[in-house]
């Protein structure tokens, strides 16, 4: 049984445990020993998004780490796949990012990754754990010269802006494309316009004053509203939105509607055969990908792997069967040839190129990729009680699938993160999904439920 972990690292809400001040050092602690496994100076990248938190848990994992006698390398608020990017950068030993992704300001989050850049496996996360819970490094103290010290990396931000730039081809640029960026008053506010402007674009940035409590406050990938707005009223050709750490980005067409994930994924899956470079023939993602996905990609023969919810679950699923593209539907997309993590701004980059280089707006690019019909709901819960232990659950899957016909489906979790069971309903027919996502809802919030559970975007964790 998990004691700290999650599906994606620790998180909850800041000051509570497990994220508190004196678990951080723990885990700083932990992560310092369990790296330090070779000769000489040991250095660990501690980055964060800009949640008012983040002070006090980078201070408290800067003491833990130093305490192990490992040092610690400050970049300060950057987009966790460019925490990810910067640890194989400086060849540092491991990787921390404070961050609760999409969660408002009052949770946040502690993700790791190993040296190369990935995330940690359940394995490694497991040994974190055990070395807290313990004791078994209690009495392991460096002292004099042996403890660690912290040094601030002043280049990091340009470091991944090269590096981010450097992902599309030479002679390309954005020359002549008017585009607003929602960096949802969080990691990304200042790389991501930045790097847009440097390479030619007019950029329009929205929610780009972050000051410790508004990170996701009524913008970003989740609110996507603002966004549309904004493309009408600066006519631009384009509008993006990152969440708070800027590991994903949705689209918006110049018509003001949000392109759905998996259409940004099949768009570029599509190029990338085209131009053979779409390695193993197929594409990795999650089970609440759409149906249409799958229908638009075997017209050119692209298979397509599905996984579990999360983007860890895809990116190993990618590294089994060789893949170089997966992705969420939520705007998790992982392009590995560049990146070990799903990275907003490499995507954003990717889609943008696509547009030049296709000369095709973006309602053109994926307007035949068409997608069922689908609905998200998610209800508050006091307790993850097994589903089908609750009275007439599985009567009712069973009549849900009946109603379908094999032209939908029917899927239901708990979210990985919070106290929610996640419902996604998916047909043909727009009226009976939503009946049966209805039922669905009424069923869980009666037996244990504790909310209004109204229709949202999914949560990827």
């Amino acid at each position: 049984m998990r004691k700290l972990f999650g599906t994606d690292g620790v998180r909850g809400t800041a000051n509570v445990e497990p994220i508190t001040a004196e678990t951080a050092m723990k885990l700083g602690r932990a992560i310092a020993h369990l790296f330090k496994k070779r000769s000489g100076r040991h250095r660990i990248v501690i980055g964060k998004d800009t949640r008012l938190s983040g002070y006090m848990l980078e201070c408290a994992l800067t003491s833990g780490i130093c305490s192990m006698g490992v040092d610690v390398l400050l970049v300060g608020p950057l987009p966790t796949p460019a925490i990810a990017f910067i640890t194989k950068s400086l060849r540092a030993d491991a990787g921390v990012t404070l961050s609760a992704s999409h969660n408002s300001f009052e949770d946040n989050g502690i993700k790791f990754f190993s040296g190369d850049g990935f995330k940690l496996p359940d394995e490694m996360e497991r040994q974190i754990e055990d070395l807290i819970f313990s004791g078994a490094i209690d009495g392991i103290r460096p002292v004099a010269k042996a403890i660690g010290k912290a040094h601030r990396i002043d280049d990091a931000a340009g470091r991944y802006m090269e590096f981010s730039k450097n992902t599309i081809p030479k002679g390309v640029d954005f020359q002549g494309l008017r585009v607003v960026v929602d960096c949802a008053n969080g990691a990304a506010y200042r790389v991501s316009p930045a790097v847009l402007r440097e390479l030619g674009a007019e950029v329009i940035a929205i929610a780009d004053r972050p000051n410790g409590t508004n990170i996701n406050q009524n913008c970003g990938s989740l609110y996507p509203d603002l966004l549309c707005r904004a493309v009408l009223e600066h006519q631009a050709a384009v509008g993006i939105a990152h969440d708070g750490d800027a590991d994903r980005v949705i689209f918006v067409s110049e018509k003001g509607r949000v392109v759905e994930g998996d259409q940004i994924l099949a768009a570029c899956a599509l190029a990338m055969k085209k131009e053979n470079q779409l390695r193993g023939g197929a594409v990795v993602t999650t089970v609440m990908s759409n149906l249409g996905l799958d229908q638009t990609l075997a017209l050119e023969d692209i298979r397509v792997h599905r996984t579990a919810v999360g983007d860890r679950n895809v990116l190993e699923q990618m590294l089994r069967e060789k893949c170089n593209l997966g992705g969420e539907q939520s705007g998790h997309i992982i392009f590995l040839d560049y990146n070990t993590t799903g990275d907003g701004l490499i995507t954003a980059l990717q889609v943008l190129c696509l547009m030049k280089r296709q000369g095709l707006r973006l309602s053109e690019l994926v307007e035949g990729i068409q997608l069922f019909p689908q609905v998200l709901v998610n209800v508050q819960v006091l307790e993850k009680k097994d589903l089908d232990s609750l009275p007439g659950y599985r009567e009712l899957l069973t009549r849900a699938d009946q109603r379908l016909e094999k032209n939908g489906r029917v899927f239901v979790r708990f979210s990985g993160t919070e106290s929610k069971v996640r419902i996604m309903v998916e047909g043909r027919n727009s009226q009976e999904i939503q009946s049966i996502a209805d039922e669905l809802a009424t069923l869980v919030r009666r037996e244990i439920g504790a909310g209004d559970g109204a229709p949202s975007q999914p949560d990827t964790q």
